[in-house]
């Protein structure tokens, strides 16, 4: 089979090389595709692959349409809304992902922004200790779960909620499970949002919940832009001179933000949540040996579009 890895935003050297070992050792021929331009140099390399690897790459009607072989596509990282699902349906193509790979960094992250935030961005000014604040958890999936033991460990109150986990789970990991929503983002000084960008979630953190929180709050993102509602998120934080908000996702609106609101807003420049060596390899070789399965023994464990 011939395996296609297609980065924009490239894997480490040991990723690539680990990845590489795995399809080749099992008898397909892997080639790269590294920080290419757009999306017409994808379309140009998927001709003639069965499979592709990618990161946040976009994996459009259009790419697929160019890839006439392609019979699976495994997204490294747990996020998937960068591949057009239905398209993939329609042309029968396996869309994976590999989810828990990254979710340590990206827990590391969401606690590190938490500290960095409470201390005015390390500014002279003072700031505050996250020891005994709440921390509310709004998805409780595998990141969820982490930066609720690591919020812990460090004296925090952990609340959380997510409306596919039992209440009775979410209390079994160590997190008071709240009612909705509404009554998580009233009663936490931090909120971590974990939630994925689908329909039902776009655009659905506003003014109302974020004014919501208690003063001094800070909301955390290391989710997806699009469930913020920015026009919203930019209201609040004029009537709320108490509030602040980081993300690992840049708001469209960023810099005027910034200019507006100082040190009370910070966002990385690129998605950085899985930006570590560790879960760099760990994303890699899993989407690698999940290829491997899927050719091997038809396993479609990790399938995200059935």
């Amino acid at each position: 089979m011939k395996i296609l890895l297609a980065t924009q935003k490239p894997f480490a050297a040991a990723a690539v090389n680990g990845i590489r070992s795995i399809l080749e050792e099992a008898g397909n021929e892997v080639v790269l595709l590294e920080k290419y331009a757009g999306e017409d140099e994808l379309v140009a390399a998927v001709s003639d692959v069965e499979a592709m690897i990618i990161r946040s790459d976009k994996v459009t009607a259009r790419v697929l349409d160019a890839a006439p072989k392609l019979k699976i596509v495994v997204r490294a990282g747990a996020g998937f809304d960068n591949v057009d699902l239905a398209a993939a349906t329609a042309h029968g193509v396996v869309v994976e992902n590999t989810p828990g790979q990254n979710s340590n960094a990206v827990a590391e992250l969401a606690i590190a922004m938490m500290i960095y935030m409470s201390r005015n961005q390390f500014t002279p000014a003072t700031g505050t200790e996250i020891l005994g604040k709440t921390v509310g958890i709004q998805a409780f999936g595998n990141v969820g779960r982490l930066v609720g033991q690591k919020a812990a460990a460090l004296g925090m109150k952990v609340k959380a909620v997510d409306p596919f986990i039992p209440a009775e789970k979410i209390a079994e990991a160590g997190a008071e499970p709240v009612a909705d929503v509404a009554a998580l983002y009233s009663s936490s000084d931090f909120v971590s949002v974990h939630i994925p960008a689908l329909p039902s979630t776009i655009g659905s953190i506003g003014y109302d919940l974020i004014t919501s929180m208690p003063k001094g709050a800070v909301l955390v993102n290391t989710a997806r832009k699009e469930v913020i509602d920015e026009a919203g998120l930019e209201r609040a934080l004029e009537d709320r001179p108490d509030l602040k908000y980081v993300a690992d996702v840049m708001p469209d609106n960023y810099e005027a933000l910034r200019e507006k609101f100082g040190v009370r807003i910070f966002a990385t420049p690129k998605k950085m949540g899985a930006q570590t060596s560790e879960a760099n390899v760990n994303a890699g070789l899993a989407a690698a040996r999940q290829i491997v399965a899927y050719f091997t023994e038809g396993c479609t464990r990790f399938q995200v579009n059935k």
